[in-house]
This record gives structure tokens, sequence and C-alpha cells, in this order.
């Protein structure tokens, strides 16, 4: 970690494994996913330690506190030790309720679904 006071936040996001590459949170931030203080940030806005970052993935929305800066992306165990997940537990909750939702089945043999059958299959997932 370099003693820097200032870092741009998509390389953040990036070197502490929020997103996976470089570019998807480059974008994250261009289409308003990213936010501090509840303001839209660009992908070249400085962040520096102590700022609280939202960042919108899917239906979660994520906290994070910035510990610490880190300008490359490194081992789990660096990236863990520069960032705070404050995320409030219903946000997790509805991570956990979004991934284990009950499967859909259909009889063997019945081949593709339609159109109007897939419409009805996610109307009956929810």
């Amino acid at each position: 970690m370099d003693n820097q006071q200032k870092l741009r936040i998509d390389k953040w996001l990036w070197a502490v494994r929020i997103y996976k590459t470089r570019t998807l949170a480059t974008s994250a931030c261009q289409s308003g996913k990213v936010k501090i203080g509840g303001n839209r940030v660009k992908p070249s806005r400085q962040i520096s330690i102590g700022d609280k970052i939202t960042v919108q993935k899917d239906l979660i929305k994520r906290e994070f506190i910035v510990t610490g800066l880190l300008e490359k992306r490194g081992s789990a165990k660096i990236a863990i030790e520069n960032v705070e997940d404050i995320t409030p537990e219903i946000e997790k909750v509805k991570q956990k309720l979004a991934f284990s939702g009950p499967a859909i089945s259909r009889d063997r043999g019945k081949g593709r679904p339609t159109k109007r059958e897939r419409r009805k299959m996610d109307i009956e997932k929810w």
C-alpha cells in the first residue's frame, strides 16, 4: 500500500474485488450505481480513507467504508483489510432469498416452454 491520500474510485472498487474488472467498475460508476453520500460519482472521483460508498448490484444495495487505498489488485486477504462491509442485514437477507428461490421444474419430455409458459413461470417464482 502506498502512502497516498486519494485514489480513483473505479480503481479501488476493482482492487478490493467489489467488481471483477475495472471496466465493470467504470460502467457502474457511469450508470449511477455507485454513490458517495447519496450522490452519483464519476469513475475519476477521488476517494480517501473513511469515505462511505454505496453500490447497487442487482437488487442489493451494499455499503462499504474505505479503510485503505489499494491501487493494484492483490490477494483477497489484502482486499478484505482495505474495505469494511457495513451492508444492512435486510440487504443480506434479500441476497440470500434471491439465490435460494425454488427451482422451477417441468415434466420430462415437455420440451422448451413457450413464451406464455415462461411468463407464467416467472410470475409464480415471485
